[in-house]
């Protein structure tokens, strides 16, 4: 099993989920809300895209800086 990394960040009256590793991003109301939206969006990515498009995608590194 891989982890990936969510970024949440709150603009304006939504939150907003990203995962660097596969640049997908997900919304919500609240920052649990966008979570379970990134995490249901990762899970189609990896049921039903070509396992090429999700290797051409995932990047194996990821540096955060603040």
């Amino acid at each position: 099993m891989r982890q990936l990394t969510a970024i949440i960040e709150r603009e304006d009256d939504v939150s907003v989920a990203f995962c660097p590793e596969l640049d997908i991003a997900s919304q919500g109301n609240t920052v649990e809300t966008a979570r379970t939206n990134l995490v249901e969006a990762l899970e189609l990515v990896f049921e039903s895209a070509d396992p090429t498009e999700v290797a051409r995608r995932l990047h194996s590194e990821v540096f955060l800086r603040r």
